[in-house]
């Protein structure tokens, strides 16, 4: 259900089945993981961030200012896609 391995993609930890994550980019994490490589604020369903090469930003720390190089989104659980809202998963 979390992909290959099961671990969130941050602490490398397992993920019971029953605990809620948030995806991005086919990237599985804890809710308490999935924070702005930046700033470390965690970020929550309907925040938007941008995932560049396997990072996560929020909208303030998004690296490059204006020109974006990567999927800029905001937050989903369930598999992130370019300009979405964060939805939380339960598995």
């Amino acid at each position: 259900l979390f992909g290959h391995s099961g671990a969130c993609s941050a602490c490398g930890q397992s993920i019971p089945a029953s605990e809620m994550v948030m995806r991005a980019q086919g990237s599985v994490y804890h809710l308490k993981c999935f924070t702005c490589a930046t700033c470390r604020n965690r970020l929550v369903p309907g925040d938007r961030f941008h995932y560049i090469n396997g990072t996560i930003f929020c909208e303030h720390d998004r690296p490059g200012g204006g020109l974006l190089t990567g999927h800029s989104a905001p937050l989903q659980a369930n598999g992130i896609m370019s300009d979405q809202k964060v939805r939380r998963s339960l598995f």
